[in-house]
This record gives C-alpha cells, structure tokens and sequence, in this order.
C-alpha cells in the first residue's frame, strides 16, 4: 500500500506559529474606527507574570510544609495584588476607540506618516497606551501615549511601503501593561485606509522633451532646452508684476513673462512610449514623474500619455495631482 508524503506534516513550530497567525488575522473585519470591546481585547502574562506565578507557587509550597501564618499572608497579598492588576490592566485599554486619519499620498522610497487618534469616552484617564505595526517578527516600534479622560489624543507613526501603487495600511497593534508589568493586554487592528504611493521621480531632473505642434495651427519650431514653451518669453520693461513666472524667478534667477498675446502653438506632452532612454518601465515611469513636477514648478500646461490612459493638457495642482495618481497606479 503506498503512501503520500505530506511536507505540511513535517512543519517546525514556528511554520505553524506563522500559519495560525495569518489564520487569526485573516478573521479581522477591516474598520477604520475600531472600538475595543470585551471581545476584542485579550490578556496574557508577561515575563514578569511567569515568574511572579512562580514565585506565589514556591511561596504556597513553603507555608503549606511549615504552617508559616505569615508566608499564607504574604502569597495572599500578592495573589490579590496580581488578581487587581488584570482587572485595572484590562479596563485600562477596553472601551477606547482607535480611529485613523486618512493618510496623505507619498513618493516612493519616502515613510508615509501614519496618525491615530486615541479616544476615551471615559471620566478615568488611560495611561501608558502603546501602538505600534502588528509584526510576525514581534519586532515592534511603539510609540507610547496618555489618553486624558472624555479627552482624545494623536498618535504619529511611520510606514515604508514597499513600491509605488495604492497599498493598504498594515495591521496595528495597541497594548498596555499598565500599572504592573505582570499581564500584557493587546489587541490587534486591520484599517480599511490605503496609501498612495507616486513613484520616486528621477534625479536630477533631464530637460523637458520637445512640445508637440497643435493640430490645425502647424509646427512653430521646437521648444527650447531649458523647458520654456510658446506662451512665456524674457521679461520685458513695463510687464506687469502678475505676467512674471515667479517659481522660475526663485529656481534660476532669470526673469521670465507669459506672453499673452502670442497664441499657443505647441503643446507639452510626456510620452510614455515615446521614452526609449531608460527602457525599464519604473525608470520610465520616474521620469515622467520628475518632468510632470518640473512641468508644475514652472506653471506650463502639460499631458500625460500613458498605456490605456490619455491626460489632456493642463495646468495647476488639479492637473498634477491627476497625472501623479495615474503613474502611481499605471
């Protein structure tokens, strides 16, 4: 009779410590406003509750072989003491209500800042509150905080994403050991918030390609090297102050007007296969993210062509934003 050989059978324990985790974690229904409930919340003894279980065992052992009346009030006291710390420990973390800010887009390679915003709803402050990204390596970076009672506070904390895209928010972890160090009470959280990831624009920033002619008014002659397209020239005596392209003044020094009179003949595009130089596609994709804030800077209007999606020219933070987030998602 033949048998079949199961590799699962043959795990270490830290392979199914790593599997009942991803198994209880996968459980948690993602909130972004997570109120710890008595279900929620789970206690556990530390180091030191180990051995301060130890030490009552000894010490009950001892009165009980030697009638010590002293030793039976002393195992006592320290049981009662213990038996108070995991209700306070307890209370001290249910019924506080995490809630987290929605986090603001970043480049590639940058931490995203993270904000939590500690709630108690209670008269009784909540101290020693720690919360940290929920790790399988147990390798936690807690950032501590007091909650003031029927008071609120923030928490900061840091991410780093691992590429551009929209990535969701790890899971977080909120613990207390307040007053005595003995029990760990921990809970563990799953937001629903994701954070949007641009890619890493290219440095240092190569010039701006070439515009384009517009259809129906012909070829003007290319545009110059430094980036500056029809509809801005060299400052002239008497322009008014509100025609200078004040961004390119701080940059470089030089004085530049938009020419309203002079109609646009060409138009700026960034060409995603039109890039031969790089040839990786996150390489091309962090150079039209360095010409799009370039492009921005010096307040031109122009267009992101990528596969599947055409942005038409424009200008102004709607435009920037518009085409940041299409990279970031291409």
């Amino acid at each position: 009779m033949s048998t079949t050989f199961d590799p699962s059978a043959t795990l270490p324990w830290w392979a199914w410590r790593t599997r009942l985790r991803s198994w209880w974690t996968g459980r948690i229904v993602p909130t972004d406003t997570f109120t710890l409930t008595q279900r929620r919340v789970y206690i556990l003894p530390t180091q030191a509750g180990l051995l301060l279980v130890g030490t009552l065992a000894v010490l009950l052992i001892a009165s009980i072989n030697y009638q010590l009346n002293l030793g039976y009030l002393l195992t006592f006291l320290l049981a009662g003491c213990a038996a108070a710390d995991i209700a306070v420990s307890h209370g001290n973390l249910r019924g506080l209500t995490l809630k987290i800010v929605p986090p603001q887009p970043m480049f590639a390679g940058h931490p995203a800042p993270l904000e939590v915003r500690l709630i108690n709803a209670r008269r009784r402050p909540r101290l020693a509150i720690g919360l940290a990204r929920y790790d399988t390596t147990d390798k936690h970076h807690w950032a501590w905080a007091d909650v003031p009672g029927q008071g609120e506070t923030t928490v900061h904390m840091s991410w780093l994403p691992p590429r551009r895209g929209l990535w969701p928010v790890p899971l977080l972890t909120a613990e207390t050991r307040y007053p005595l160090g003995v029990f760990r009470v921990w809970t563990v959280w799953r937001p629903t918030a994701r954070v949007l990831v641009y890619p890493a624009p290219e440095t240092p920033c190569p010039l701006l390609p070439p515009g384009e002619p517009i259809a129906g008014i012909g070829a003007a002659g290319s545009a110059r090297a430094s980036g500056e397209f029809d509809g801005v020239r060299a400052y002239r005596r008497g322009d008014p102050l509100k025609l200078l392209v004040w961004k390119k003044y701080a940059r470089s020094g030089e004085l530049i007007s938009r020419d309203t009179q002079t109609p646009q003949r060409q138009e700026l595009w960034f060409d995603f296969n039109r890039l031969t130089v790089p040839s990786a596609p996150e390489q091309r994709l962090s150079r039209l993210t360095a010409w799009v804030l370039a492009a921005d800077a010096q307040e031109l209007s122009y267009g992101l062509r990528l596969p599947g999606l055409e942005i038409p020219p424009d200008t102004g933070p709607a435009q920037r934003l518009r085409c940041l987030e299409a990279l970031a998602k291409c």
